[in-house]
């Protein structure tokens, strides 16, 4: 049965505080590129944040409106206009804090709480709004914060200029990524009935995964950024492509209406520019292994052709480490992906039914509470 606990709960509350902080801190690191006269980083800053923001939006009032159908239109206009308002994220934190101490902390002290709703019901009524803010975090990192990290790490390695900002915001963005990736873990094994928690070592290992890979493919990118701007872009341009058509082949049904799986399958492209992200539910051995074998050629493709463009950059400490830093993270990544398929993956997964079995109702509700947009999303 899935469980929302008080260790959920804090969590949930730390989530909370950084994304506002994220926030404060992008218009601060934004600012001061203003003051310094470098419009064109403000100006890059502040549009990844504006186009994550446009996105995650629209589809959190795209789900509040699937979800609303039919019982709460009344509400649905006030929610397109704090939506509208770029504010629709706090109203989801709203409703999981609601959610989330009624299910961890009220319904083991209240003895009537299953005269109203089954214990179960409360659970996964916690556990699937933490999963939609999950889902949108996911989404916020890969098209705010890990270019964000990208833009960050290429201005200091171009300028050689250290500031306390710079810093701030690549150690922020790591943050990011970092919550954002083990969130969705849990919410992952959370939706899996016949899966245990993910435990601590797990969530390690998993996080050192998903941060030694996407470290590597920055360092990467940002080189050959170094080496030529349009390279990169058409480099990145390119591998979207291949990512975009694939979403396409898999025939997703994320969403209900074409133009927003047509918007997510564009969003999970830029994803998987940057790491793997199992989108139907299926076993990934081969797709992850190729996947990664890509990354490593264009990793080492990049490094060689330093070599043959620019070979007196090879003398240059920063490029050095920087080399390093990317084939060792590479390595280690790779290891340590290999471990955690091996040892902590769940390797099966189960049917929507067995999950929606264990949330039936009681008389005079639902027969049967259908599966989260997450379950569903998984088990195809």
């Amino acid at each position: 049965m899935m469980k929302f606990t008080k260790q959920n709960f804090i969590f949930l509350v730390g989530g909370i505080i950084i994304y506002v902080v994220d926030i404060g801190l992008d218009f601060w690191v934004a600012s001061k590129y203003f003051c310094q006269g470098q419009y064109c980083w403000g100006i890059l800053i502040l549009c990844f944040r504006g186009l994550s923001s446009l996105i995650t939006q629209v589809f959190s009032y795209e789900w509040f409106k699937n979800d609303w159908e039919g019982t709460e239109t009344g509400k649905l206009k006030w929610i397109f206009l704090v939506h509208l308002l770029q504010c629709g994220i706090f109203i989801r934190y709203w409703f999981a804090l609601k959610y989330g101490s009624r299910a961890a902390f009220k319904q083991k002290s209240s003895g009537d709480a299953s005269e109203t709703d089954p214990p179960n019901f409360i659970q996964k009524q916690a556990v699937d709004v933490v999963t939609d803010i999950n889902m949108l975090r996911v989404f916020k990192t890969f098209l705010e914060t890990t270019p964000q990290l990208f833009v960050q790490i290429y201005i200091l390695m171009e300028h050689g200029k250290n500031n306390f900002y710079q810093y701030a915001a690549i150690i922020m963005s790591f943050c990011g990524i970092s919550f954002s990736m083990v969130d969705y873990q849990i919410s992952l094994r959370k939706s899996l009935c016949d899966k245990d928690e993910f435990h601590v070592l797990p969530k390690l290992v998993y996080l050192f995964y998903k941060l030694l890979t996407i470290t590597s493919w920055i360092l990467s990118i940002s080189l050959i950024t170094l080496l030529s701007v349009r390279s990169s872009v058409i480099l990145l341009m390119f591998l979207w492509i291949c990512c975009f058509v694939w979403t396409l082949k898999q025939h997703t049904t994320f969403c209900k209406s074409k133009k927003m799986e047509y918007l997510y399958r564009t969003v999970v492209g830029i994803i998987l520019i940057f790491t793997f992200f199992n989108i139907k539910g299926r076993k990934t051995k081969v797709c992850i292994s190729i996947y990664y074998a890509i990354h490593t050629v264009v990793t080492l493709g990049i490094l060689f052709a330093y070599m043959f463009w620019k070979p007196s950059i090879i003398k240059e400490i920063h490029f050095t480490i920087v080399s390093i830093l990317t084939i060792l993270s590479l390595v280690l990544g790779i290891i340590v992906l290999v471990v955690y398929y091996r040892c902590f993956h769940p390797a099966a997964y189960c049917r929507p039914q067995a999950c929606s079995d264990e949330v039936d109702g009681e008389a005079g509700q639902k027969d049967r509470v259908e599966t989260g947009r997450f379950q569903n999303f998984i088990m195809q």
